[in-house]
């Protein structure tokens, strides 16, 4: 099958993040074994969704790892023009929820494989594609876990994410949290019998954007935008009425860390104030959503160099959205960021790929394969 046809395929599964993910799964899964891939299907503790791990080649040999994940994020935007979930075909541009992020690398790689199956590699190529990405890397740390027991230790990990084929160096890392803050509701004209959770709620607000202001000051990192950590919140939710005092409000806050920083740590403040507000009667619930390291590949590195060799390009230094590759690297092994697409497509309504992207990819997995040959 043509990249173009398998990517049909992978769009048409509404394998949206935090939902099932078996039927493709199974399809992939399928069209690996009819190729001899030896294939293994890892769960995740939900119970309904897996990740996959599919090596060509000798699995008692130090190879290559090619990561992508099969979850996209909903197709709920308005201004799409077209179903999402039905490739559409325009001239060069092949539209779709995922053509880009990242559903797009998953079928470059499985259109090489009868090129990988073709002649027999000395050295192995893994396909590792995870589920839910999308929530925060939640599916890869299973995968990861069980990789070297599965395989020997990999030369290194090319993470597909949307890149323009251009290798990517460097990421922030990234931790997410929700607070919840339970007060007591009442009247609004008696603001003395109440506890008012979305008035608590402003102290951790306030928590959140000193701690950004303080963070804008430094340390610095130059290659990324912007060359500092940061703090948002990103949701506010809380309150009935004007006339109730409100009970509850929910906060989602995330932090994005430069690389020397922990980004776990970067919450540090915002959780002190919300744990402060126990003392004023307040229940206060600290849900971790997500969190993952950066990722900061250091030149000279053998994983770059043969990136720049198969793409023709120098890679980029850093960029400021994270994926999968800060936890390989975190596990001990090389990783580096290569893939087609745009990131300015992704999340978006009419997401898409081009025919020469999907081409370009396939074309430097292929060559890939052939320096595994010998």
């Amino acid at each position: 099958m043509r990249a173009p046809d398998i990517l049909a395929k992978l769009v048409s599964f509404v394998s949206v993040v935090g939902t099932p993910n078996a039927d493709i799964l199974e399809w992939i899964g399928t069209y690996l074994k009819s190729f001899d891939a030896t294939v293994d299907i890892i769960p995740g503790p939900e119970g309904d969704r897996s990740n996959l791990l599919a090596t060509i080649g000798p699995r008692d040999k130090p190879g290559y790892v090619l990561s992508g994940h099969m979850d996209v994020v909903p197709a709920n935007e308005a201004g799409w023009t077209s179903n999402p979930f039905v490739l559409r075909v325009d001239g060069e541009r092949l539209y779709g929820r995922g053509t880009s992020d990242m559903k797009g690398f998953l079928a470059a790689c499985l259109a090489a494989v009868p090129m990988l199956t073709a002649g027999p590699l000395m050295r192995p190529i893994h396909f590792a594609f995870s589920y839910d990405e999308e929530a925060g890397c939640r599916g890869v740390p299973h995968l990861i876990a069980r990789l070297l027991e599965l395989c020997e230790t990999p030369l290194g990990v090319i993470v597909g994410e949307p890149s323009n084929m251009r290798a990517i160096l460097a990421h922030k890392g990234k931790s997410a949290a929700r607070v919840t803050l339970k007060g007591r509701s009442g009247h609004s004209s008696r603001p003395d019998l109440g506890l008012n959770a979305i008035h608590a709620a402003a102290e951790v607000l306030r928590a959140a954007i000193s701690t950004a202001h303080t963070l804008a000051q430094g340390p610095f990192e130059a290659e990324f935008e912007p060359p500092y950590s940061s703090i948002s919140v990103g949701t506010i939710h809380g309150g009935q009425a004007v006339n109730i005092i409100p009970d509850l409000c929910t906060l989602e806050i995330e932090a994005r860390a430069i690389s020397s920083i922990d980004p776990a740590a970067l919450l540090s403040p915002v959780r002190e104030a919300a744990a402060a507000l126990e003392h004023r009667g307040f229940q206060v619930q600290w849900e971790q959503l997500t969190s993952y390291p950066a990722l900061s590949l250091s030149r000279p590195a053998l994983l770059a160099d043969l990136l720049t060799e198969l793409t023709g390009t120098e890679p980029l230094a850093a960029v400021s959205y994270g994926t999968e590759a800060g936890l390989y690297q975190r596990a001990g092994l090389e990783a580096i960021i290569c893939g087609p697409g745009d990131i300015g497509r992704a999340h978006k309504p009419n997401e898409f790929i081009l025919m020469d992207e999907l081409a370009a990819c396939q074309v430097m997995i292929e060559a890939l394969a052939r320096r595994c040959l010998a």
